[in-house]
């Protein structure tokens, strides 16, 4: 029978690009912990070799004494958070956007300029947009889509625990966003959104109004991701890579169910869901914001590899 775990913590350092020691995030919900032999990821991880060289700590997002490198840093990330949404297919002609909270001023934020490829923007594109959805900085494209300003901008000033939101209309989450209800946990894969999805059962066009983009915000609530019905998907998280594996992984989700329920409709059956316990049990230790960051670390390493330092220019 599933247990609980509990919340884990521990304290490291981290040698930055720039040569010098920063703190990394001292505590971060669902960080194995190897002392605690309830953990059932940290109880087969327990380091047993000294050699400096071998991986034996399970790696967590950098954390910068120094707000203006962490800003450079997090505007690299957002760069390749956008080539792996280009490569995915989750762009549909301009439509979509993924916004960074700036450490260096929390009531502004990054994000893509108004009709710039996903596959090629770099980090000097991308463009500071204050709370008046003022462009006040950036890349030398200063377009910015009123539909990002005001969705984004509502989710953040509701949500300052979110330092990144994406937003696109991709293939399968919007054929299930049609249905205008949650999905069903059939996986284990969906097991992260359980008790953690919102659906914004409205759709009124394209989001040009100041209180629709606020209404997508309060149906966010407190959750990771919302279904915006007859729109797309809608993922929010502490790290942009929590943010954008959680909108992958949706997306699979989204079209894992379709796929389930054709097959079970054609037999004249239903799909099995997971008992709520279970359910519950597996978000407990998947769902939570460093396994979304870690979940998105070789997609990350990989894009980094593909499109190397041209990215970060």
């Amino acid at each position: 029978m599933a247990t609980s775990t509990a919340t884990m913590t521990t304290t490291a350092i981290e040698v930055s690009s720039s040569g010098t020691e920063v703190p990394l995030l001292s505590s971060m919900r669902g960080y194995p912990d190897p002392s605690n032999q309830d953990d059932p990821v940290a109880r087969f991880n327990v380091p047993k070799d000294d050699d400096p060289s071998v991986v034996t700590r399970f790696p967590r997002p950098p954390r910068f004494a120094d707000k203006y490198e962490e800003r450079e840093y997090l505007k690299g990330r957002l760069a390749l958070a956008f080539r792996i949404f280009g490569k995915r297919g989750f762009d549909e002609g301009v439509a979509g956007h993924i916004t960074l909270r700036d450490p260096v001023d929390p009531n502004t934020f990054w994000v893509n300029p108004f009709g710039v490829s996903f596959n090629k923007i770099k980090k000097s594109d991308l463009i500071l947009v204050d709370e008046e959805g003022n462009v006040i900085g950036g890349g030398r494209c200063r377009l910015l889509n009123t539909a990002a300003y005001m969705i984004h901008s509502a989710v953040h000033k509701a949500r300052p625990d979110v330092l990144c939101a994406a937003h696109s209309h991709s293939l399968y989450g919007r054929a299930f966003c049609s249905l205008g209800r949650p999905i069903d946990i059939i996986t284990q894969d969906s097991c992260v959104f359980y008790n953690d999805l919102a659906v914004y059962r409205q759709f009124g066009g394209i989001v040009f109004a100041k209180e629709e983009g606020e209404n997508i915000a309060k149906a966010v609530g407190n959750k990771k991701a919302c279904l915006l019905q007859n729109h797309g998907l809608l993922t929010v998280g502490q790290t942009i890579e929590a943010a954008v594996f959680w909108f992958c992984s949706l997306e699979k989700c989204c079209q894992a169910q379709l796929l389930a329920d054709a097959a079970a409709a054609g037999r004249g059956a239903s799909t099995i869901k997971i008992t709520p316990e279970d359910a519950a049990y597996t978000a407990s230790s998947a769902g939570a914001p460093w396994p979304g960051w870690f979940s998105a670390k070789p997609m990350f390493d990989d894009m980094e590899a593909e499109v190397g330092e041209e990215v970060f220019q």
